[in-house]
């Protein structure tokens, strides 16, 4: 099963692509998708909407999982925050796959084992889980995380359906 991880943001946001087999993880791919600070935001969700879609055709992924909005001390930053993540989670549910959520501090208790890990706790974690991944930058490691968080849920829910 090929899962798309993202980490939404409307400057960048991180995307990750990986294999589960059972419990085994395999990387597949990441990186970033950036927008121009300087067009109009409509120019930048339509942006980020071309790449996201380009990335789903290429990798045809079987679920995608999207880190949740946390709130910003700028009520600004925040919504478009939340706009990103409503092209990014339409993007995936176009498609017609699954699409889970996860908050940001269970992706890290799930990846690191504590809620309040630091993003450099996060990137070591995914290159423990994922030996031998290259990782485009900070937000292409939360991605791989969100997408490592939504197979071990997966997995779990699959075991707990069979007993």
């Amino acid at each position: 099963m090929l899962i798309l991880g993202l980490d939404p943001g409307l400057g960048t946001t991180g995307w990750g692509v990986i294999s589960a087999q059972g419990n085994r993880l395999s990387h597949i791919a990441n990186g970033q998708i950036k927008t121009d600070a300087k067009a109009p935001l409509p120019a930048r969700l339509l942006a980020l909407d071309a790449a996201l879609t380009d990335l789903l055709l290429l990798y045809k992924p079987d679920a995608a999982a999207v880190e949740e909005v946390f709130v910003n001390a700028n009520p600004q930053s925040t919504l478009k925050l939340g706009q990103a993540r409503g092209v990014v989670l339409l993007g995936a549910a176009r498609t017609g796959i699954e699409v889970g959520e996860y908050a940001a501090r269970l992706v890290k208790k799930s990846v690191v084992g504590v809620g309040n890990a630091s993003k450099d706790q996060v990137h070591a974690m995914v290159t423990r889980l994922l030996p031998g991944v290259t990782i485009a930058g900070p937000d292409a490691a939360d991605a791989l995380a969100v997408a490592i968080t939504h197979a071990h849920h997966m997995a779990s829910a699959r075991r707990m359906s069979t007993t």
